[in-house]
């Protein structure tokens, strides 16, 4: 039943050509501090952007949607009606994000056999403006169908229903207590995050890119990495969220799989930007971005600034690595709590990721590497600091 419903969908939006552009119904929202969102609409392009495979990986000897089928069992399907009483009728008290797609809210929902405790856990409700958001839903339904790890938010289950009431999409996830990494960088009621939690964040991150992009039968590009992605639980663990963007990467002699531009101006890599090649190593382009605002803490974009500092990638090449300007750069709320040697390798790693050339961008398993060194460096660093200093012996 779930594999013919999921089917169903994705018949229906081949059908009814959902990957040209549209126009969104109702008022535009207003302009956040955020990075705007990149959509090429270009309808050549378009066509390209779908959630199966696409040319360049057809020699993969499964794709995401065969994949789904041996798994989508784990998966719930929700009605609508439980949904609403998880949240109170999606009440706004409830709500605790919006993004491009929906909105998220707080819910609590039964075990599937009516016995134990209530679950608490995050349900986004995908808007109703176009076919675009079921795209989106059909791939994070179809990923996160297919992929479990510690570092992903696991989606439980899913509702998807055309009635009265139009046409509604809903995802439920394990609830994430603590937010987002962009909150905590960037967000005015939240305490400073300490210099070793902000690494062990992004290892934790890390070691979720790489197993999308080698821990699976289908390599796995996520195509969306940045800090309001990377969820934070109740004991400030990371995981990667919202898989709606993300895409089967090439296989075979293939260098890349082509795709309309989408994601997030400031995150995205220029030879996805330019030419709409998406490679693994785009994903490496996007994470060095987020460890320039763990460095920083400053947004990737900032239109409220100078034109000079409103791009972080032009501001911080003021402040290189080995220079004696380069703690300048470095976020003011550290209070200089961190290894200044540790903070200008995470620099380097970060200019690594950074080149224009993707192939000569580091691998997951070498950022890894480097940022589990950089963790013992500073919990090392920690511990001399705070140890009391003995008197020498007269």
């Amino acid at each position: 039943m779930k594999i013919v419903l999921i089917e169903r969908l994705f018949l229906k939006i081949s059908k009814m050509n959902c990957f040209t552009s549209f126009k969104r119904k109702g008022k535009e929202k207003k302009q956040s501090n955020s990075a705007p969102e990149l959509r090429n609409q270009n309808p050549s392009n378009a066509s390209n952007n779908r959630v199966s495979k696409s040319a360049n990986s057809a020699s993969s000897s499964r794709s995401i949607p065969e994949l789904y089928r041996e798994k989508q069992h784990n998966l719930r399907v929700f009605t609508y009606n439980e949904l609403r009483e998880a949240t109170n009728d999606f009440n706004k008290l409830l709500k605790v994000g919006e993004g491009g797609f929906g909105s998220v809210y707080k819910g609590t929902i039964k075990p599937i056999n009516g016995k134990g405790d209530p679950i608490v856990v995050a349900i986004k409700k995908l808007n109703r403006y176009g076919m675009q958001g079921h795209k989106e839903f059909l791939a994070e339904v179809q990923f996160l169908g297919v992929v479990d790890h510690p570092k992903l938010v696991k989606l439980l289950g899913y509702c998807a229903v055309d009635g009265e009431r139009g046409i509604q999409r809903l995802l439920v996830y394990e609830y994430m207590q603590n937010k987002s990494l962009e909150h905590h960088l960037f967000g005015k009621n939240f305490p400073a995050l300490p210099w070793i939690r902000r690494l062990q964040i992004m290892l934790d991150a890390a070691e979720g890119l790489s197993y999308l992009h080698d821990g699976i039968e289908v390599q796995v590009i996520f195509r969306d990495f940045k800090s309001s992605n990377v969820l934070l639980d109740q004991h400030m663990n990371a995981k990667l969220s919202d898989f709606g963007m993300a895409r089967e990467g090439p296989s075979g002699d293939a260098t890349h799989v082509s795709t309309a531009p989408v994601g997030t101006f400031g995150y995205a890599a220029p030879e996805y930007v330019d030419t709409g090649h998406l490679k693994q190593k785009s994903d490496i382009y996007s994470f060095g971005v987020v460890l320039y605002e763990i460095l920083t803490g400053r947004r990737a974009i900032e239109r409220n600034r100078p034109a000079s500092e409103q791009k972080l990638l032009d501001w911080v090449k003021q402040f290189p690595a080995d220079s004696k300007m380069f703690s300048m750069m470095m976020d003011f709320r550290l209070r200089n709590q961190y290894p200044l040697s540790t903070a200008r390798k995470i620099a380097k790693l970060a200019d690594r990721c950074l080149v224009k050339t993707a192939e000569e961008r580091p691998n997951m398993s070498e950022i890894i590497e480097v940022l589990k060194g950089a963790v013992l460096e500073s919990e090392a660093s920690s511990s001399r600091v705070n140890t009391p200093q003995t008197s020498k012996a007269k």
